[in-house]
């Protein structure tokens, strides 16, 4: 089968910092082969704390040390047991798509956005990747189960068309509850879940926003979001999506917002509906401008994944500390000021219950 492929790091600008010297990892056991494919070492109570960095310009920095990060669990300073940068860390990725009546305008657009990000994150004979596929629409369907094998993902998206209402919160209960986990998840592989959509939830049946919310925290999943929210349209649960993804750890990408269009000529600003404004191409430009900006969105999210630095940590509560039910997590890097630093913000010390893992 013929794919059009985009270079993962394409987008990629990586930020050197020479004045950071490269030290051996702490406490790093290297995955040994074994028959399932990786020995996976974790003590009981360990917390995972997948992090990204970037300058002021939004560069990936890309060559910290595990001296160089210090992690605060309820204001305490933690040791870190495991450090890790490896572009190849093992993941298996949620591909949420919105097949709602909000993604149709550029559909086509962020359909084959979505198959190429999908064939860059699961590489052709691959075990370390694995992925799988959720549609909603009117409901929320496992489209493809937990695979290896990226074409059958790209084949369901090849074939969906949008229509109907969002089943959003659903949709991320399902990644969270309803699909074949593979084995050694959430530490080997890690969890990421991208949703493809504008987070706007009207059908949902399962689970209200603050519950979803809190099982994705307790599923210790990432979540990121490339919005199809066009410029001009309103979208009264905005706040929801950069909630969700901020407070898990990942980002919303906007590919269609207004500064998309600042140096374009030749379109009109056409009253729509609802007090609602849509941009009209008049020229080719403008098409291109569309396709370019959710290739970089698509693009962006991609390489974030791939530049995280994985921290691992048992938490030191000290010997006066009260049991939480939630721990607050700070990260910090002060021997480079200025940084942007993205996390989770905390955790739950009880898991969410799930599906039983299968080996793979």
């Amino acid at each position: 089968m013929l794919r059009r492929t985009v270079p993962l790091f394409a987008m990629c600008a990586l930020l050197p910092l020479a004045a950071i010297s490269q030290q051996p990892a702490p406490d790093k056991a290297p995955p040994a082969p074994e028959s399932s494919g990786y020995r996976i070492t974790v003590q009981a109570n360990e917390v995972i704390l997948p992090v990204t960095v970037t300058d002021g310009k939004g560069r990936f920095v890309s060559n910290l040390d595990a001296k160089d990060f210090q992690i605060l669990d309820e204001g305490r300073q933690q040791h870190l047991t495991y450090f890790s940068h490896n572009a190849k860390q093992p993941i298996v990725v949620g591909f949420l798509v919105d097949l709602s009546n909000s993604s149709r305008l550029y559909w086509s657009i962020f359909q084959d956005a979505t198959m190429d990000l999908v064939w860059n994150l699961l590489p052709v004979d691959d075990r370390r990747f694995s992925g799988y596929l959720i549609t909603f629409a009117n409901d929320a369907e496992v489209a493809v189960n937990t695979t290896q094998d990226a074409d059958k993902i790209s084949e369901v998206l090849r074939k969906s068309k949008p229509g109907g209402a969002s089943a959003f919160y659903d949709a991320i209960y399902m990644a969270c509850t309803s699909r074949t986990l593979v084995h050694g998840e959430p530490f080997e592989p890690r969890r990421v879940v991208i949703v493809i959509g504008d987070g706007h939830d009207t059908a949902s049946k399962k689970i209200s926003y603050e519950q979803v919310l809190e099982l994705a925290k307790r599923s210790l999943v990432t979540i990121y979001a490339i919005s199809t929210q066009s410029f001009g349209f309103s979208n009264q649960t905005e706040d929801e999506l950069e909630r969700l993804t901020r407070e898990t750890g990942g980002h919303v990408e906007y590919p269609l917002n207004k500064d998309l269009y600042k140096d374009i000529s030749g379109y009109i600003s056409t009253p729509k509906d609802a007090g609602n404004y849509v941009f009209e191409a008049g020229t080719g430009g403008y098409a291109a401008e569309i396709s370019g900006a959710i290739t970089n969105a698509i693009l962006g999210v991609a390489g974030d994944i791939a530049t995280q630095y994985i921290l691992r940590y048992v938490p030191d509560d000290g010997p006066d500390a009260k049991p939480k039910a939630y721990h607050h997590i700070k990260v910090l890097i002060p021997s480079v000021p200025g940084v942007v630093i993205r996390a989770r913000e905390g955790y739950y010390p009880q898991a969410a219950p799930s599906a039983p893992a299968t080996a793979r």
